[in-house]
């Protein structure tokens, strides 16, 4: 059974439609939200949309966080969608610092160019100095300017993903393949977690692999055949 797990934050209903359209008749896909239910599955999917400290605390409220951990350290695949793969991380500074699952190593940090507590984690931030100040177009949109190039977060729409290394996720994808994306933060980890990157104002992690614990930034849901065909993957591991 492929469990999609419902703690009241995200897409749910998109990530099972899509997973429906894929016909794959060995799986029964099931909406999931307790203990008893992780414990039952041998796949699971962590989708997310929204706050990460909410989501956390959503998971913590109903001990899901520890059978999630429980759930990874038996081998059996996990898979985050969105904020569902920053949550798979130690720790996010969105809207302050939050502890995450600590499936992976590595922070979930803005994607923009704000002054941060974590501007030097990644080799490729910009300085500060190199940004003007941030016009607020309405409450969820910011635009930043880095050398005179308007850079819009949050990161919405398609963009290209380039593989890092292969992975069996992403089987049958040919290299600069697109999916859709949606987000504010990203994720800053090591270079041996990363499968494939995107470039938006940085390079970025858009997918992650941690032995059986797997994340990806866009949502495959909404990305036609490209992203059904990851999920498809997934499934098949």
């Amino acid at each position: 059974m492929v469990g999609v797990l419902d703690y009241n934050v995200g897409n749910i209903a998109n990530v099972m439609r899509a997973l429906e359209c894929l016909r794959v008749h060995q799986y029964i896909i099931k909406r999931i939200q307790t203990t008893r239910d992780i414990k039952s599955c041998d796949k699971i999917i962590l989708p997310g949309v929204g706050a990460f400290k909410t989501a956390m605390n959503n998971l913590t409220l109903y001990d899901l966080d520890s059978a999630l951990l429980e759930f990874a350290a038996s081998g059996k695949y996990l898979l985050g969608i969105c904020l569902g793969m920053q949550l798979l991380f130690e720790r996010s500074y969105e809207f302050g610092l939050y502890k995450g699952l600590g499936l992976i190593k590595g922070e979930v940090v803005y994607l923009g160019n704000t002054p941060s507590l974590h501007a030097n984690l990644t080799q490729n931030d910009v300085s500060c100095s190199n940004f003007d100040s941030l016009t607020l177009s309405n409450d969820s949109l910011v635009s930043c300017r880095v050398d005179n190039i308007s850079i819009k977060i949050p990161h919405v729409g398609w963009n290209k993903n380039f593989v890092t290394k292969t992975h069996k996720l992403l089987s049958n994808l040919q290299d600069g393949f697109y999916l859709y994306f949606v987000h504010s933060y990203c994720v800053a980890c090591e270079n041996d977690c990363v499968v494939a990157e995107c470039e938006y104002n940085r390079r970025f992690p858009s997918v992650v692999s941690s032995d059986n614990v797997l994340g990806i930034q866009p949502h495959p849901e909404k990305s036609y055949k490209d992203g059904l065909r990851i999920l498809y993957n997934f499934l098949l591991l």
